[in-house]
């Protein structure tokens, strides 16, 4: 891993306020194909982002050093995920409220005054039917 990955992966924590103190790093015994060099050695990461809960495992390299910086890489983008979803739920509401307050349109409300006029006069025309007693 060259260091500038490393600086690149710095910047991209430092930007979504991600801190190493925040990181709770597990070392575990992979799965999958690998025979005895997967059952001895613990290189699969855990890596565990404290305050936002969110938690990432990665077996991607035989080393754990590598499995470090990849954990890292996914956690970066799981959260950029997050913060677009809360963005994206922040604008629809803030679009929903917007719709919702703006008056209607000229055409609409003669349409609907329109309609409420022809149906008060078919109620009116609900009366008694009086015969010719």
């Amino acid at each position: 891993m060259s260091l500038l990955n490393e600086e690149a992966l710095n910047r991209r924590m430092r930007k979504l306020r991600i801190r190493e103190e925040d990181l709770e790093e597990d070392f575990i015994r992979g799965s999958g194909p690998g025979g005895q060099k997967i059952n001895k050695t613990s290189s699969t990461v855990v890596l565990r982002h404290v305050p936002s809960g969110l938690e990432v495992r990665c077996q991607k390299e035989r080393s754990q050093v590598m499995n470090r910086y990849w954990a890292r890489m996914e956690l970066c983008d799981h959260m950029e995920t997050v913060v677009a979803e809360a963005k994206l739920a922040e604008q629809n509401a803030r679009e929903k409220l917007r719709r919702q307050s703006r008056p209607r349109p000229r055409g609409l409300k003669q349409r609907i005054l329109d309609t409420k006029k022809n149906r008060s006069g078919v109620k009116k025309n609900r009366g008694r039917v009086r015969g010719d007693d």
